[in-house]
């Protein structure tokens, strides 16, 4: 099968193409498109527990440790310790961090309003129902590979 003809093919394409053209966006303004991400997660009222942002976005743990640091520094955002549970924090936007965030904003707004424009609303409802099959597919198939890698496990804990 050529690779034009997969699903996969198509998603990863389109994916680095809109990667690209919000890095390009972001970069006007001194961000990168996944710092704008992490501002985009953030309460900007009461702010985000700091293990709830990474998941949200598919990060790594490592990788949001080093970014929120990285966001820290350029003074975006702040660390707020719950005063009852020290191990609880919380992510709060700075001021900077609040005005980088509507700027990410606009440009997500901007590009959705561009393809709802040029899209017709009934391909749109096709092209998110197809969305959702595939992320299901995706999901289940998941599952099994999990749980065909613990029974692998337990297979092999048990000839110990």
């Amino acid at each position: 099968m050529r690779k034009e003809k997969t699903v996969d093919f198509h998603i990863k394409w389109a994916w680095h193409s809109i990667s690209k053209m919000y890095n390009g966006f972001a970069a006007r303004f001194d961000m990168t498109m996944a710092t704008s991400y992490v501002l985009l997660n953030i309460d900007m009222e009461k702010g985000t527990p700091a293990t709830k942002i990474g998941p949200s976005l598919g990060m790594e743990p490592r990788s949001m440790v080093r970014m929120l640091k990285t966001m820290e520094e350029k003074g975006l955002i702040y660390r707020e310790v719950d005063d009852h549970d020290k191990r609880f924090v919380r992510i709060v936007l700075t001021p900077k961090g609040k005005e980088k965030r509507e700027l990410a904003r606009d440009g997500v707004i901007g590009f959705n309003n561009l393809i709802r424009q040029k899209v017709p609303l009934e391909k749109l409802v096709i092209f998110f129902d197809v969305m959702q099959s595939i992320k299901a597919i995706v999901e289940e198939e998941s599952q099994k590979l999990k749980s065909e890698s613990t029974g692998n496990q337990d297979l092999a804990d048990q000839g110990e």
